[in-house]
C-alpha cells in the first residue's frame, strides 16, 4: 500500500473511531425520577387535579432522564421529533393514572408529557422511540413498585406518621437492590417531606443499577414523612 493509500486508511478508521465514541458517550445512564404527590401540592406553589379527578396517593412518575456520569445530561436533543400525542393513544389511560400532571391550571397530561419527551426522550432515540420511551418508564415504576417497598418495611404512607431518611432509603434499597436519592421540601410547619425519589438505571432504559452519581436535590432532616392529600394545598379545577 503507498503513502497516499495508507493515509487514507488511517483517517477513515480515526472517523469510525470517533463516530463510535459519539455514539457511545450520547448518554451514560438514566434517573428514573418518581415524586410523591402530596408533597408536590404542599409546596409554595400548590397544585390542581388533573382533568381525570384526584389521583391516587401513589408515587408518579416524574420523567426518565439521560445523564453522564460527570453530574451533567443532555437536553432537547432533536427539534425535528417533537411530541406526537397519536403515537402515545394506547398509552394514555395508563400514563394519566401513572404519570399525572399537577401544574396549574389543570391539564390533561399532554403538556408535561410533551415536555418530558422533547426535553430528555429525544436524548435517547437511540434507544426508544416516543412510545418506547414512555412504556420504559411505566416498566420501571411497576419494577420499582415503592409502595410494595415501604409497605413491606412497616410504612404506610399518608398516615401522619413519620420515619427517619435510613428506613425509608433502606426499605427501596432492599427492595430494589439499590439504594435511591431521596429529595424533600419542607412544609409550612417545617416539616421535611418525601419529595422525589431517584433511581439510577442503564443506557438500556431497563435495569436498575448503583448510581454512578447522585443528583443535586434538597436534603431531608432526621425525621420525613409523606403527606397525604389532605394536609397539602391543592385546588380543583376541573
Amino acid at each position: 500500500m503507498n503513502t497516499n493509500g495508507r493515509s487514507l486508511l488511517i483517517i477513515f478508521l480515526v472517523i469510525q473511531c470517533v463516530a463510535i465514541l459519539s455514539v457511545a458517550k450520547e448518554f451514560d445512564f438514566f434517573y428514573f425520577v418518581q415524586q410523591w404527590p402530596a408533597s408536590y401540592c404542599d409546596s409554595r406553589r400548590g397544585c390542581c387535579y388533573p382533568k381525570t379527578g384526584k389521583p391516587a396517593e401513589d408515587f408518579s412518575i416524574h420523567g426518565l432522564w439521560p445523564n453522564y456520569v460527570d453530574g451533567t445530561y443532555p437536553s432537547n436533543c432533536d427539534s425535528s421529533n417533537p411530541f406526537d400525542d397519536s403515537k402515545v393513544s394506547n398509552l394514555e389511560s395508563v400514563l394519566e393514572k401513572e404519570w399525572p400532571t399537577l401544574a396549574c391550571p389543570s391539564g390533561d397530561g399532554l403538556k408535561f408529557w410533551r415536555h418530558e419527551w422533547e426535553k430528555h426522550g429525544t436524548c435517547a432515540e437511540s434507544i426508544f422511540d416516543e412510545s418506547g420511551y414512555f412504556e420504559a418508564a411505566l416498566s420501571l415504576k411497576k419494577k420499582a413498585n415503592l409502595l410494595h417497598a415501604l409497605a413491606n418495611a412497616g410504612i404506610k404512607p399518608a398516615d401522619g406518621k413519620f420515619h427517619t431518611m435510613g428506613q425509608i432509603k433502606d426499605a427501596i434499597t432492599k427492595a430494589v437492590g439499590y439504594a435511591p436519592f431521596i429529595e424533600c421540601n419542607v412544609d409550612s410547619k417545617g416539616n421535611h417531606q418525601v419529595y422525589q425519589v431517584y433511581q439510577c438505571v442503564d443506557a438500556s432504559g431497563s435495569k436498575f443499577i448503583e448510581c454512578p452519581v447522585m443528583p443535586h436535590g434538597r436534603p431531608c432532616g432526621n425525621k420525613i414523612e409523606l403527606p397525604s392529600f389532605s394536609s397539602a394545598s391543592s385546588r380543583d379545577e376541573l
